[in-house]
């Protein structure tokens, strides 16, 4: 049972976000609907989801701008939903801060799968708190900060995810597969652009000079290699 998350439906097409409420409130789900970005966030003001889906293109108020408001003041899960073909548009709500995304059409079960992992990566479990010191790290969990050189960082949801994930293994060859799998769920373990997008990001954020990497290191064909410094 969804232990009835709340999760805010914002999409212009009344046949998608009726086809979302009957499946998702019939999981246990607790939703709404909003049918632009402006009125997603007027919601937001006396109802705080747990979870939000969103499609892309919406008058008002679009998918995008939604992600960048929402991200100046929380770090709540966002799926956003775009149509096959658009991947510039996938990596711009990436950017903007996205942490997963479904491309329409999408099967319910799909939609539901991401949902579950996004809500999981929500509430991580008390032993996986513990601060992580490692060379020039400090990366705390609990509180979803980082330190680089003592310079604090700011990282995106997914993108802390991923240091973490990581740091957790630091030294040691990461596969693509194990990556994804772990951080985006198990249906997504063939999404290598994900990666592309996430890496590059944190690269810009966390290493001297982002073309010349030392922190996170591409091992060719197979996967990456977290390397703290001394």
């Amino acid at each position: 049972m969804a232990d009835h998350k709340r999760i805010l439906v914002v999409d212009d097409e009344p046949q998608i976000t009726r086809v979302l409420r009957t499946s998702l409130a019939s999981h246990g789900y607790d939703i709404r609907v909003a049918n632009d970005g402006e009125t997603a966030l007027e919601i937001m003001k006396d109802w705080t989801p747990d979870l939000v889906i969103t499609d892309l293109a919406m008058p008002n108020m679009d998918g995008l701008e939604l992600c960048r408001r929402l991200r100046t003041k929380s770090q709540i899960p966002i799926i956003v939903l775009s149509v096959r073909g658009e991947e510039r548009s996938k990596v711009k709500a990436l950017d903007a801060g996205a942490d997963d995304y479904v491309t329409k059409p999408f099967g319910i079960e799909e939609l539901l799968a991401r949902v579950r992992a996004n809500l999981r990566r929500a509430r991580p479990e008390e032993s996986e708190q513990a601060p992580i010191e490692l060379g020039d790290f400090r990366i705390d969990p609990g509180a979803r900060t980082v330190e680089v050189r003592k310079r604090a960082v700011h990282l995106t949801p997914k993108e802390f995810d991923l240091l973490v994930f990581l740091a957790r293994r630091a030294g040691k060859v990461v596969t693509h597969r194990a990556l994804l799998g772990a951080v985006w769920g198990g249906d997504s373990t063939e999404q290598v652009e994900y990666l592309r997008v996430f890496v590059g990001q944190l690269r810009k954020k966390l290493e001297p000079t982002a073309s010349s990497p030392r922190y996170i290191v591409t091992e060719p064909w197979i996967g990456y290699r977290f390397q703290p410094g001394d």
